[in-house]
């Protein structure tokens, strides 16, 4: 059976996470159900990060197959038709070898977590970012991220629930950027790692919201850090702000 990449953009409001459900939307469920009415059988789809309810994707990877032959355009097309009115969108489609795997090839994956300071609620943005009405001080949110950057045991940060083997990860990146805007200013943090626990970018952000407002300190990052306690962890940020940015392979399969 053919094998197909695809890259995937979604609003994940309206969705119970990537994953499929059998009570609830899920992005795959979405997807799969585009798939079956071009070729009309069950479809099991795999991607290369499950995310959560709420969280956003404007990069995320799968990969499907198919009985025929499909020119990858013509089948993007035809997906994003069957998927509206969802908000999901198929960016790029590509023929990939039959063994090739959306999480198992991956060798790096990208977050993007968008906070913003201002007293006004957010309208036309509602639900793509997380608001707080404080200042917060992007140097000393730098200074806290950058205790998390390399190879540790993230307990601290990994959700109870994670089903990952270990809590040893290696964060290669966690870059604070602050972005002016007509009212207020917005956070990003890019956030980059071949693998991440559940709950580890929204812990990290929540964690260093509360550095940014001066209730923590660099320091009692690195003691969150050592404490290897989920206990020692700031407040978990909301997942509205949350994307996934993007992931990286040896060979890119969208050219």
């Amino acid at each position: 059976m053919p094998r197909y990449a695809l890259l995937v953009e979604y609003h994940g409001a309206p969705f119970a996470g990537w994953q499929r459900q059998a009570d609830q939307p899920s992005v795959q469920g979405a997807i799969e159900v585009a798939l079956a009415k071009l070729e009309r059988r069950d479809h099991t789809i795999a991607a290369a990060g499950r995310t959560d309810a709420g969280v956003h994707a404007t990069g995320q990877v799968a990969h499907c197959d198919m009985e025929k032959e499909w020119d990858p355009f013509r089948l993007s097309e035809a997906l994003n038709f069957h998927l509206k009115p969802a908000p999901v969108a198929i960016l790029a489609c590509a023929r990939v070898a039959d063994d090739w795997h959306a999480r198992f090839d991956a060798i790096e994956r990208r977050y993007l977590f968008r906070l913003i300071s201002r007293r006004a609620p957010l309208t036309s943005e509602a639900g793509q970012m997380w608001r707080v009405n404080h200042p917060l001080d992007a140097d000393a949110m730098q200074a806290g991220a950058d205790r998390l950057i390399g190879h540790h045991d993230f307990t601290t940060f990994r959700s109870s629930i994670c089903q990952a083997k270990s809590p040893v990860k290696t964060l290669d990146a966690l870059r604070v950027e602050a972005v002016a805007r007509p009212v207020g200013t917005e956070y990003r943090f890019h956030v980059r790692a071949r693998s991440f626990l559940h709950n580890q970018v929204r812990s990290f952000v929540g964690t260093l919201e509360r550095v940014g407002a001066g209730a923590w300190t660099p320091n009692d990052v690195t003691a969150a850090l050592a404490a290897k306690d989920r206990a020692a962890c700031g407040p978990v940020s909301p997942p509205q702000g949350l994307y996934l940015a993007g992931v990286s392979y040896l060979i890119n399969p969208f050219g």
